[in-house]
């Protein structure tokens, strides 16, 4: 392995061990060494069982970084955790990638750019093959004048998923922004895309309009949607919830004079003026950064690809606290862990918000109408 990165992921449990199996995988093809990973909490033996002969384990960041001089670093840790980890890192000398979502305002956006260091984030979907395709549609005018990009999207989350971890749901933890809300996380992958395809990623919007509503006892929301308007490009409206009956396949939806486009983030499926378009499979982001620092392949998901995406989660933490949905257009499903709560029609007025590049409150929707008394102190616009 001569010349190979050395490689180390700090995180172990959850989706981190995703990454342990990803660093285990390019360690066993000689594209890296896996020489390490960091967790405050003893790893659990399904993570042990990755790690290579010699890879050490760490329960502090800087005494990892001292140990095993690691090249690149991947942050799979909370969101709150994510600007103070990844800066240690660039300090070190490493590269880093990062977890979604990458930073939770424009001061932690700032602060990683300012270190001038390669930053991958992990917007998977950044990665996908039916990008380029869609994009060159785009430039050589087959939809015509783009006029509007909409997202939607609409999973289930029972009561186990807000008890996995004390962030989940919050806003706030000890004094810390956390964010976790239907657009800033679960969903974070829709905004992020549609503010990529519409080609203002790394812009900074004009106006940010939210409206932001919930259905239990927590700081964040699970039902949102958000408009988006720049000094110049298409304007985006992303609509999600985590309150579906079942789940809704999550797609970004382009508008243009001539035409339309659809794409389906997660499975990478494409359509162009109702024509499916075959891709290949997507890039993994961890191997684009290894071959960036090689070879020089141009990265993907870029930490500049998402400061548009730091103003909306920044625009998100600052609003005021979600609106309740009505009793009466909830029902709850399941018990237990597994109980979840149904908001009637809700999968179904997502696509419409993403159809009509309209928010709840202007498709008729009517726990977000503009005369009910709980909307008007929860949508706000943010100018900056």
């Amino acid at each position: 392995m001569a010349g190979a990165a050395r490689l180390a992921v700090v995180g172990t449990s959850g989706y981190a061990f995703t990454y342990l199996r990803r660093a285990r995988a390019l360690h066993d093809e000689g594209r890296a060494i896996f020489a390490g990973a960091c967790d405050i909490r003893p790893p659990a033996p399904r993570a042990l069982a990755l790690m290579p002969t010699g890879a050490g384990i760490h329960n502090d960041l800087t005494g990892m970084l001292n140990d095993i001089a690691p090249d690149v670093v991947v942050v799979a840790t909370p969101p709150h955790s994510h600007v103070p980890i990844a800066s240690e890192v660039l300090r070190a000398g490493a590269d880093v990638l990062i977890e979604t979502p990458p930073v939770l305002d424009l001061a932690g956006y700032n602060e990683l750019a300012a270190h001038g260091r390669i930053c991958q984030t992990g917007f998977q979907s950044f990665g996908s093959a039916a990008l380029p395709p869609l994009l060159q549609a785009i430039g050589e005018g087959r939809l015509g004048e783009v006029t509007g990009i909409g997202a939607a999207g609409a999973w289930v989350r029972t009561d186990a998923y807000y008890a996995r971890n004390p962030w989940a749901g919050r806003r706030w933890l000890d004094g810390q922004a956390v964010v976790d809300g239907a657009l800033t996380n679960p969903f974070s992958h829709a905004v992020a895309t549609a503010l990529l395809v519409a080609g203002m990623a790394g812009n900074d919007p004009s106006d940010i309009t939210l409206e932001l509503f919930g259905t239990r006892d927590l700081e964040a929301d699970d039902t949102a949607c958000l408009r988006l308007r720049f000094d110049a490009g298409p304007e985006i409206v992303v609509a999600a919830s985590l309150c579906a009956e079942q789940d809704h396949e999550p797609f970004v939806l382009v508008h243009g004079t001539e035409g339309r486009a659809k794409f389906w983030y997660k499975t990478h499926r494409l359509e162009i003026n109702d024509e499916h378009v075959p891709v290949g499979p997507p890039t993994d982001l961890l191997r684009n950064l290894l071959d960036h620092r090689s070879h020089g392949v141009p990265l993907l998901a870029p930490l500049s690809k998402t400061r548009a995406f730091a103003s909306v989660v920044q625009a998100v933490r600052d609003a005021p606290g979600p609106a309740p949905i009505p009793e009466g257009w909830i029902r709850t499903v399941g018990h237990g862990p597994e109980r979840h709560p149904v908001v009637r029609g809700i999968g179904e007025e997502v696509a419409v918000a993403a159809e009509r590049l309209a928010l709840f409150s202007e498709i008729g929707v009517p726990w977000a109408g503009p005369n009910r008394w709980w909307r008007g102190v929860h949508r706000v616009i943010v100018r900056q």
